[in-house]
Formats: C-alpha cells, structure tokens, sequence
C-alpha cells in the first residue's frame, strides 16, 4: 500500500515501494530488458551518426543532478569503437556542470535525438574528460579545435520507442503552440539573476565577453 502519512507538495497517496510501483504499472515486458546491449551494434553506430542533437545527464559525488543539451552537425558525436563515444564540448556559458560533475562522479546517461523520428536511442557509461590533441581536432568544426572531449565508455545501449514524442507532437508544426509572448532567454536570465540592465545592455556584454560565439 502507498504510504498515506507522507506528504509531498500537497500530495498524500505517495509510491514508496517497488511493489506499489509494480502493482499498478505491472512487470516489465521481457523485450524491454533484453533489448539492452553493453556495446554499440551497427544499428547504434546508425542513430549516432545522424543525430544533431543529445542529452546528457550527470550527477555529482553528493547525488545533486544535472542534465546538460549539446547539439551540432549531425554525426557530431564520435563513435570511436563499439565500446566508446567521444562527445566535443563546445564555447557556452562556462558553468561546466558536467565537467565538475564527472571529476567526482564519472557516469553519465544519454538520449540521441534526430528530428522527425519517435525512436531515440539511450546511452548509460562512465565517462572521463581528455584533451588528446588528435581526437580534438578530428571534431573540429570551421576550424575551431574544442578545448576538451568526453569519452563515454558504454555500458548499456537500446532504443527507446517513439510514443513520448508521438504524443507530445514534438516534430509537428501544426501542432506547435504559440510562444511569441515568451521571455527570451535575455529577460529570463536578468529576471532571475536579478541583473540592473537592460536586454540590449545583457546583449552587449555578451558581445564584449565573447560569449556568443558558436565555435
């Protein structure tokens, strides 16, 4: 039985069990488990290879979690055997939340993503942050070197089925709602940064910090 005493933003029926979990949602289906793999086959590699776009989650020593996008030309992410993965990091904001996250905590989880398909294709492994100097510059991009890189060494791998995307319409225009009168990210980071400037003035920093450029 859920747990009635405990109370969690106004909510009392609370799941504290694996077996309460189960008896609602029932076992899973023997596919779902035996569809992971500990390597990548040619059908991961393929995904890979087309994918723009990633997820990657990470967690620190502490447990305190972070999920980080990166996105690039397709095939961006490198398959360097089928048991490795290097991702190239990019100019941003410099946080480096993943990167600190890794130095205590070394595994990760990852989503591949290719625009107009439901599948996605998940990635679990312990990562480590290199500088080799000829991996960096095999993933160059307009002839900017990344300063760093992330191999992942894969630990389990499999396709995830479309039906999140199918229902969020993720890749249907039509289907997009209108968000003209959101923030942009300028406002949204002066608002919660509580910054004295205008969205022109934060733009202009930026501009001046370097912080806008792409490569």
């Amino acid at each position: 039985m859920v747990n009635e005493e405990a109370r969690f933003a106004g909510c009392e029926e609370i799941v504290t069990s694996v077996d309460d979990l189960r008896a609602t949602m029932g076992e899973t289906p023997p596919s779902a488990i035996e569809k992971s793999i500990n390597r990548l086959d040619d059908i991961c590699k393929g995904v890979i290879a087309k994918s723009p776009f990633i997820v990657i989650a990470s967690a620190n020593s502490d447990g305190e979690l972070d999920v980080s996008p990166k996105g690039d030309p397709a095939g961006f992410v490198q398959v360097l055997d089928d048991k490795h993965i290097a991702i190239p990091d990019r100019p941003g904001n410099r946080r480096a939340d993943t990167f600190e996250n890794l130095i205590s905590n070394p595994h990760v989880a990852i989503i591949f993503m290719i625009p107009g398909r439901g599948e996605t294709l998940r990635i679990n492994g312990e990562a480590r942050i290199v500088r080799d100097e000829a991996l960096r510059k095999s993933m160059a991009v307009r002839g900017q070197v990344p300063s760093f890189a992330i191999v992942v060494r894969v630990e389990e791998a499999f396709m995830h089925c479309p039906k999140c995307v199918v229902r969020s319409k993720l890749w249907e225009p039509e289907a997009w709602l209108d968000h003209s009168e959101m923030p942009n990210i300028r406002e949204a980071v002066i608002k919660h940064a509580n910054l004295d400037m205008t969205p022109e003035e934060y733009k202009d920093l930026l501009v001046a910090e370097d912080r806008l450029k792409l490569y």
